[in-house]
Formats: C-alpha cells, sequence, structure tokens
C-alpha cells in the first residue's frame, strides 16, 4: 500500500472535502430518482461510495492538471468544479449542458475546468491520457495528466502500449485505475491471477502502489506524491485506487452478484461518513453547520433539476456543429 495518511490535514481542507463528497452523493441520488422516473435516458453510471477519490484528487492538484476518465464520471465533474446545473442538463440532452447535451452521462467534457472527458469505450482513455502528457512535455509546462481508469480497462492493450510510451518519455502522467472489485459483474478475481492490480506496473519499472480509496486522506498523500514525482520531470505513475461502489455497474444493473454482507461491510467504510466523523471529532464544524451544508446541497441539486428541465434540447441545426469533418474516399455525395 501507499504510505500511510499523515495528519496534517487542516479544517479548511476536510470541510472542503466533505463538501465535494457530499455534492457528488446527493446529485447521484438524485439522478438514480429521475432516471427511474424516465427523465433521463440512455445509460447512466453512478459514482456512489467513490467520493472520496475525487475529493482528494482536487485537493493534491491545482486547475492548471489535466484530468481525463472513463464514463463513470459525474463525480469528476463535479469535483473539478463544473456547476450541477450543467452536469445534470448534460444528462437530460439539453442545450445548456456542458457538452451542449450531446455528451450525455459517458461523455462529459469542460475545456474551462481540463476536463476532458468522460470516454465510453472501455480503456480509449489511457492512450488519451498518455498524449496529453505528452502535449504539457513538449510545451513546457509543468502540468501533470491524471488518467482515471477501471479495473476492467486494465485488461485492455492499449494500456500497456500508453505504460511503456509513458516510461520511455517520462511523461508527466498519473495512471489511476479506481479498482471497485467489479467490471461490470465480473470479480476481478475471475480475470486475472494479478488480483494486485498496482503490480502491472512493474513490467515497466514505473512507481506503482495500491492506496486506500475509502479514505480523502491516503488518495491526497498518494495523488500529491506523484504529482510532484510528474512536475520534476521524473515521469509517471501507477496508483490503483481500492474502492466499491454501492450501487450497481450502471441503472440497468441489479448487482445480484454481490452478496449482502459485501456491500454492508463497505458502507461502514463510507467516506462520507468517516470523514463527517473527523469533522465533528476534530471540533471543525458542528451538526448543525454540516446539516446547514447539506440543506445547501441538496437546494443546489433541486434547482439543478429545475434548469435541466426548463432548458431546450439543441436545436437540430447543432447535429454537425462539434463533430470532425474530412473528405474521406468512401463518403459519397
Amino acid at each position: 500500500m501507499a504510505k500511510a495518511a499523515k495528519i496534517n490535514f487542516n479544517k479548511e481542507t476536510y470541510l472542503k472535502w466533505y463538501e465535494i463528497m457530499l455534492l457528488v452523493r446527493r446529485f447521484e441520488e438524485k439522478s438514480a430518482q429521475l432516471y427511474g422516473q424516465q427523465k433521463i435516458k440512455g445509460f447512466c453510471h453512478l459514482y456512489i461510495g467513490q467520493e472520496a477519490i475525487v475529493a482528494g484528487m482536487v485537493s493534491a492538484t491545482t486547475k492548471d492538471d489535466k484530468f481525463i476518465t472513463a464514463y463513470r464520471d459525474h463525480g469528476h465533474a463535479l469535483a473539478l468544479g463544473v456547476s450541477a446545473d450543467a452536469v445534470m442538463a448534460e444528462l437530460y440532452g439539453k442545450a445548456t449542458g456542458c457538452t451542449k447535451g450531446k455528451g450525455g452521462s459517458m461523455h462529459m467534457f469542460s475545456k474551462e475546468h481540463n476536463f476532458l472527458g468522460g470516454h465510453g469505450i472501455v480503456g480509449g482513455q489511457i492512450p488519451l491520457g498518455a498524449g496529453i502528457a505528452l502535449a504539457d512535455q513538449y510545451l513546457g509546462t509543468k502540468n501533470v495528466t491524471l488518467c482515471f481508469m477501471g479495473d476492467g480497462a486494465v485488461r485492455q492493450g492499449a494500456l500497456h502500449e500508453a505504460f511503456n510510451m509513458a516510461m520511455i518519455w517520462k511523461l508527466p502522467v498519473i495512471f489511476i485505475c479506481e479498482n471497485n472489485d467489479y467490471a461490470m459483474g465480473t470479480s476481478v478475481e475471475r480475470t486475472t491471477n494479478v488480483t494486485d492490480i498496482y503490480k502491472i506496473g512493474s513490467a515497466y519499472d514505473m512507481p506503482s502502489f495500491q492506496v486506500d480509496g475509502m479514505k480523502c486522506e491516503t488518495v491526497h498523500d498518494a495523488i500529491a506524491e506523484a504529482v510532484e514525482r510528474g512536475r520534476a520531470g521524473n515521469g509517471p505513475t501507477f496508483l490503483e485506487i481500492k474502492t466499491y461502489r454501492y450501487r450497481g455497474h450502471s441503472m440497468s444493473d441489479p448487482a445480484t452478484y454481490r452478496s449482502k454482507e459485501e456491500v454492508a461491510h463497505y458502507k461502514t467504510l463510507d467516506p462520507l461518513e468517516t470523514t463527517k466523523e473527523t469533522i465533528l471529532k476534530e471540533k471543525f464544524a458542528t451538526e448543525a453547520e454540516l446539516e446547514a451544508m447539506e440543506e445547501r446541497i441538496v437546494e443546489t441539486v433541486n434547482k439543478s433539476v429545475e434548469f435541466a428541465e426548463n432548458s431546450p434540447y439543441p436545436d437540430p441545426s447543432e447535429l454537425y456543429t462539434d463533430v470532425y469533418e474530412g473528405n474521406y474516399p468512401f463518403i459519397m455525395d
């Protein structure tokens, strides 16, 4: 495992972590409700249970760094500052969404926040993450790229090609596997003999660590150390962040492949509850103050629904806007 968390975080950090996680949790719970009402259509993958990863990500990076992930992307967008209005409108497919209603749940982008997607192809974002880091290296910035993936994506060949190139060129990229134990409904144990996924990085002599993803502290420390390595020109890092999703793979997944006992165990590790306990124990805030924060966040989420409901759908004239055009011999007039 990566080194243990240091107890050196201040009041502001803990309250920010809690605020981010609470926003993501309440937003995702509302999204599930709206999906059941068929207000949100298509695929929808919730981030409930994994919130400590994006909270620790934000505190360990800067706004100039780049971020790219797979299709379980609502939490990353919200944590990076994309408004709840823009994310909810995107889920509704409305023109006011962060991707103009064209991306939906799985393909959210925000240039303003250096959030470069949401990608629906399993593992497709991994070489893109290396490429984004290559661009920053070429431009001479000190920025790093955080490239997230699920445990299912590490079975893709593109990962090995990207790892090899990243190490050869010492790219400032942090590859992060959000290991929630299941690729859709298939457990890690059924897909590989290497169940400690971080060990894959050793084949490339890449610094690789396993991290407790249910605690903001351990996530922050691991990412901060990797960021420092990347900014110094010492190349990439691979982090396997062990986490757990409390819901199914997507809204269509009843998750019957998991025992009630397993889910109950991980709920005792809920990062919202453990962070709240620390805040109260250290007297960083009172119960009343945390309740006020929750009320404010619930109001923000409810207003995002109202915003999405009242927003227009994209105009049909926008169909080909933002789509790459080229002259290919197989395209006929």
